[in-house]
């Protein structure tokens, strides 16, 4: 006779075959850890931003080499968007947990990498009811087939669901692409995402406070280019929120 097998043994069971590791060091989960991902040691050593921010691109800023509340970069550079936020320095583990996420297809990571997010937003009392609309910085079709899945608006839509916001995946466009920033100076990365975005129903986004969803905010070329397009469609106010800068 086969006697039907208890949650317990069988989780206990698959424990013993497929042990989990943590997606930052690899090593076994041995402690309970954010959602039998990543370890209680890796989550610590995330790198947080701390206070003060740049008042325009988020980023920690040095008050003893800057006694005013911009960053040297917003001085040189108009960005579009009205402010952003990064929770975490894009460094260490985060690092290498967005690599995972971005280019290694493991889009459950967008789990505890959100919380990271909304974390953020309650800690700093982000006025995130004034937000009418989430959207997520689209990709181009290309680059959506390669990855099978967008990572910005993985994100996206767990912040949204987590404080009752609308998600709006369908409005900004990725209408064209040219190469990867990532291998780009500053001044060409502000030069190859210009006239990469439109809009779609424009009428859906006029006086519509929107936050813009990144993984990582870098120049903030991508997200500026976004936002000018957003406000040229009669968008309010839009603010960004990445991961890190």
């Amino acid at each position: 006779m086969i006697f039907p097998m208890s949650s317990r043994f069988l989780h206990t069971l698959l424990e013993i075959i497929y042990p989990k590791k943590c997606h930052g060091c690899k090593s076994r989960i041995r402690t309970p850890s954010t959602q039998d991902l990543v370890c209680g040691d890796c989550w610590s050593k995330i790198k947080i931003n701390p206070p003060p921010f740049c008042s325009h691109c988020g980023r920690h800023l040095d008050t003893k080499r800057n006694k005013k509340n911009i960053c040297p970069e917003c001085v040189k550079f108009q960005l579009h968007f009205d402010r952003a936020f990064s929770p975490c320095q894009y460094d260490g583990v985060l690092r290498d947990l967005i690599h995972e996420f971005k280019y290694k297809g493991k889009d459950y990571l967008s789990g505890p990498l959100s919380r990271l997010m909304t974390d953020f937003i309650e800690a700093y009392d982000f006025p995130i009811g004034d937000i009418d609309q989430i959207i997520p910085i689209p990709l181009y079709k290309s680059r959506l087939r390669e990855r099978e899945f967008n990572q910005a608006e993985a994100l996206g839509s767990l912040i949204a669901k987590k404080f009752d916001r609308e998600l709006n995946s369908v409005s900004l466009v990725r209408s064209s692409w040219k190469r990867t920033q990532t291998d780009l100076k500053k001044d060409e990365r502000r030069s190859n995402v210009l006239g990469n975005f439109s809009i779609k129903n424009s009428s859906g986004l006029r006086n519509k406070n929107i936050l813009l969803i990144d993984d990582v905010l870098t120049t903030g070329a991508t997200c500026s280019e976004a936002a000018s397009v957003l406000k040229k469609a009669g968008a309010g106010i839009v603010f960004v929120l990445t991961l890190a800068n």
